[in-house]
């Protein structure tokens, strides 16, 4: 691939150049891949329907409603995002990382809201999901609840131990059928490393890839830094 550049760097030497360049070629192949794979994704053959309407629990400003995983799904959107939040009810706290996704997740949501349904779900009462969005002034997502019902069991949202875990599931709805259309299953696939299954659309990751420290090994998002 050739750079077109404007002019060199200022400074910049015929080493640094050589590297930079070979670098852009892989970030362009990246690139390549990324979309390669979105459309293998796009491809997938139909997921199985829903083995229920699950009636989770909504925060809303009046307090708490119950609220059908089809009622997650406005006119003209056949599209849900539907993650699920590790803070279960055993959880003194919620999960750091998680949070650092939503914290991202939250300032694009208008933008993801304006073409698909987002929403965000914990096997913990809804109240204690309403306080953590206060506190994190998150304005983007629905708040819901699984905990009356077997959805995170049935989607991954937990281990058999009912401890959390944190999965993205995307659903899709045609005509009057909602079915799984796409789970971040790289959370389970066999690969060396931290199994980074959101990567993508985790802001944090991304940004501290393009700086010299990097993700570094020994340091995580925490919930606060005071």
């Amino acid at each position: 691939m050739q750079t077109r550049l404007p002019h060199p760097l200022p400074n910049e030497t015929e080493e640094y150049r050589a590297a930079r360049n070979a670098l852009l070629d892989a970030e362009a192949e990246l690139r390549a891949a990324v979309e390669a794979v979105a459309e293998k994704r796009r491809s997938l053959p139909p997921g199985g329907a829903i083995p229920e309407d699950y009636a989770f629990t909504e925060w809303h400003d009046d307090g708490p409603r119950t609220t059908r995983l089809s009622d997650l799904f406005a006119p003209g959107k056949d599209s849900l995002i539907l993650y699920s939040y590790m803070y279960g009810p055993q959880n003194e706290a919620p999960c750091p990382a998680c949070t650092s996704l939503l914290d991202g997740w939250n300032g694009i949501a208008p933008h993801v809201r304006a073409r698909v349904n987002l929403a965000i779900v914990v096997g913990s009462p809804v109240e204690r999901l309403r306080d953590i969005a206060r506190q994190r002034n998150w304005t983007g997502f629905r708040l819901l609840s699984a905990m009356e019902t077997t959805y995170n069991a049935d989607y991954m949202g937990e281990n058999p131990d009912g401890d959390p875990v944190p999965m993205c599931t995307v659903f899709q709805r045609t005509g009057d059928s909602i079915r799984h259309f796409w789970s971040s299953e790289l959370l389970f696939a066999e690969a060396p490393g931290h199994p980074r299954h959101m990567d993508q659309t985790w802001p944090l990751w991304n940004m501290l890839d393009l700086v010299p420290e990097g993700r570094g090994s020994d340091w995580g998002p925490r919930l606060n830094y005071d």
